[in-house]
This record gives C-alpha cells, structure tokens and sequence, in this order.
C-alpha cells in the first residue's frame, strides 16, 4: 500500500483507461437507491468517497455491491426507513453529506451523519437553514455528528448559488420522491453549472423530469424512479485531466481511453479547451483523447465551473512560457484542504512561484526542481505533484500519497504503467 514516497523523474507516455467519473457514479447509486428494481452500473475504480455514498444508502436499507467492474443496487424499501436510527458515515465525502441529507430528509429517515477530515469544517448553509425552514429538525450547523429528523415535503426551495451547486444537485435528487411539485428557487451567480446538469442528465436516465428556469429549476408532481435495464458510468475527466497535463508538459504523448470530449455533459472536460488555449496539442475522438508534448503559453482563464482543475492546471502553467491567472477560484478554499494555499505551497516545494487573491492563483514559470511535498491530505495536490515530479529535476517526495485513493485508488498503479517511477 502506497503512502509517503519519492517519485523520480521519468518519462510518462502510452495508453490508459480512465475511471469511471465518481460524480456519474455517486448520482446514479442515489437514483438506482430510490428506484423501482436493481440495476447493474458498469464501472471501473470505485475511489473512498463512493464507497461512502454506497454506505449511506445500505444505511437506510439499499443493498450494494461493489467490484472491480461494476455496481448492483437492490433499492431501498421506504416503508421500512421508520423511526429507527441511521447512522450515516460520510467519511471525507462533501458530495456524499450534500446528497444524501436531503434525500434522507424527503425519505422521513432519522440520521445521524458523521465525518472525518475537513468535511466538518465544509458549509452546509444555506441547504441548512432551508431544511429547517420546511420542518427538518437538525442540530447545531457547523459539527458532525448532525442529526436529522422530520419528513421534507415538496414546495419552493430558495439557494444561494454561489457557494455549492451540491446543494441544488441534492435537492434535485430528493424533491421527486415527495411527488409533490416543487422549485427551486437559485439566487445569484449558479456556480459549477456543468455539475447541476450532469444531475438532471441522470435523473432523466431514471424516467425524472427537471425544467430549468429563469428563475431556477421547475420539478413537476406525481413523477416516480423508475430505474432503466443497464447504467455505464462514463470516464472520469477530472483523473483524465493528470494524464493530459503529464503529456502536454512531457516528452511522449498519453493517450486516454473511456472519456469522450464530444458527448461527455462533464464539466471538467473544459480542461481540454484550457489546455488548448494554452497552445497544446490536443486530439479528441469517439472514446479517446490523446495529449501531445506541446509549448504552453501563459493564460488568464475562469476556473469558477471547473475548480478542483486549478492544481493539475496550474502544473501546466509552471511549465508555460509567462505567467497565468486562473479566476473564480475561491471555493477552492473550503474544499479537502485550502486548495489555494495548498497548491501554491506544492508548487513551492519545487520552486516555483505563484501569488493570489481571495479569487486568483497567479503562476510563475520556472524550471522545477524535486522536493519534498506536503499533499494536506489531499487527493488533487498528492496527484497534481506526482505529474510535476514527473518532469522535476532531481527527486521528489510526496508525503501521502494513499489520499488519492478518495478518488482515483488505481492512480500509483496507473502511473507506474505509464513510466512512473518510485524510489
């Protein structure tokens, strides 16, 4: 098992399969659990955090099973959630609490969610304050263990957009099981917007109709789960995003195999046109795109849509030719670490300098050189500094590297068929 290690530079090329997108994965489990009969989901590289998903939903009474190719979800029983306690671990997973509190609340299920890391430090408001207003019973905001009690019924829900588009995904998820027609009612800037719409792209896969508004998100009444013969879990462009950068900035092209730039509704795959803004050469096809060793330029971009992209990205920018600015980062600060200060901090480790604002990571090209690396706990930083030492001069230790396996468990593995290589 893979934890602290020291990394030497090589070259990374060849083929690789992509994981299957754990934000496709955590959305489908939720809709199969809420459905009308099993269903198999193919899917490769179950990371952490969808295991705490697949936990909570067996928690109020799904039955899961997990292997290396696929998922079986036998749905929950709504008549048996009674007035037992669920207790819910949601491990490091923000997008397993966001989810799963108000799809537990419109089940009427009395829970208890726990969580480890950073996750009790990460808002809940305003998602908070509206389930209390509709009824929910919650303990104080701010702490795990967090007890729900009540039944959340339909009716209108209004969010604030620009703190997580997870709150919105979560309501969309949980409002058609009250049947009832409800809105939700969006204020402000919507942020992450791409997420919001891989959400209804999977409810609809479930037979669940979402009407976007002016205003918001329209849900009509009497609408039922009702769960297709067979589910695949496209590749995830959030771990395709490592390999592309590893090429763009390396010697030898990566191509990447599962992920499909020209149907995929993933926001992330908005790393492609970065990149190729950025003057790489990029070749997309029907299930594959391929990254080319290129001369990068500086960019100024926003990132508010794509955020967890900012540490694989700003490894591109190191390796540019003049400074970039990546804008309408600063959610990145309530994420597994401080992602502003945590990337800034990795790329100091190989002496490189960046600068920032309350929303803008500016980079500094320069020659880097190995290190050693504080990952926070963090499975972007531990990755994004693996494709950096990469192309590092002299060594580089990461001191955790087992975090990565919250999202992608198979990436040591990966990077070592690619050429990695570990002291």
């Amino acid at each position: 098992m893979i934890t602290e290690q020291t990394l030497v530079p090589n070259v990374l090329k060849g083929k690789i399969t992509i994981p299957s997108s754990k934000s496709v994965v955590h959305r489908m489990m939720i809709c199969a659990a809420l459905g009308n009969k099993q269903v198999r989901i193919d899917c490769k590289g179950a990371g952490n955090d969808i295991t705490a998903t697949a936990n909570c939903l067996k928690a109020l009474g799904a039955e899961i099973e997990i292997t290396e190719s696929h998922i079986t979800v036998q749905p929950l029983s709504r008549s048996n959630i009674g007035n037992t306690l669920h207790k819910l671990n949601c491990c490091e997973s923000g997008s397993t609490l966001r989810f799963m509190l108000p799809v537990a609340a419109t089940l009427g299920a009395y829970c208890e969610f726990s969580g480890e890391g950073r996750l009790p430090e990460r808002p809940l408001s305003p998602l908070y304050e509206e389930m209390t207003a509709h009824g929910i019973e919650l303990s104080a905001n701010g702490t795990l263990p967090l007890l729900c009690k009540g039944l959340l019924p339909g009716g209108t829900y209004t969010i604030d957009g620009g703190v997580s588009s997870q709150f919105i995904s979560g309501l969309l998820m949980a409002l058609p099981v009250t049947g009832q027609e409800c809105r939700i009612i969006v204020n402000g800037r919507r942020e992450s917007t791409p997420y919001i719409d891989l959400t209804i792209s999977v409810l609809k896969l479930f037979g669940i109709e979402i009407e976007t508004t002016d205003y918001g998100y329209f849900i009509p009444e009497g609408q039922k789960f009702a769960t297709p013969s067979e589910l695949f879990a496209e590749g995830d462009w959030s771990s395709a995003s490592f390999w592309l950068v590893a090429g763009c900035i390396g010697k030898e092209a990566i191509e990447c195999y599962g992920i499909d730039y020209h149907h995929s509704v993933q926001g992330d795959k908005k790393v492609v046109d970065i990149l190729r803004f950025m003057g790489a050469e990029i070749e997309t096809g029907n299930g594959y795109t391929v990254a080319y060793p290129s001369q990068l330029k500086g960019i100024e971009t926003d990132c508010s849509n794509i955020p967890d992209a900012v540490p694989i990205l700003s490894i591109a920018a190191a390796m540019a030719d003049s400074p970039s600015t990546f804008t309408g980062i600063g959610r990145l600060r309530l994420k597994e670490s401080d992602r502003v200060e945590t990337t800034m901090r990795m790329l100091q480790s190989f002496g490189i300098k960046s600068s920032a604002t309350e929303n803008s990571l500016t980079i500094y090209p320069g020659m880097p050189v190995g290190g050693s690396v504080w990952s926070a706990a963090d499975h972007r930083i531990a990755a994004s500094a693996a494709i950096m030492a990469s192309v590092a001069h002299g060594n580089t230790k990461i001191d955790n590297m087992k975090c990565i396996d919250k999202s992608y468990p198979d990436f040591c593995k990966d990077y070592i068929n690619l050429g990695g290589k570990f002291h």
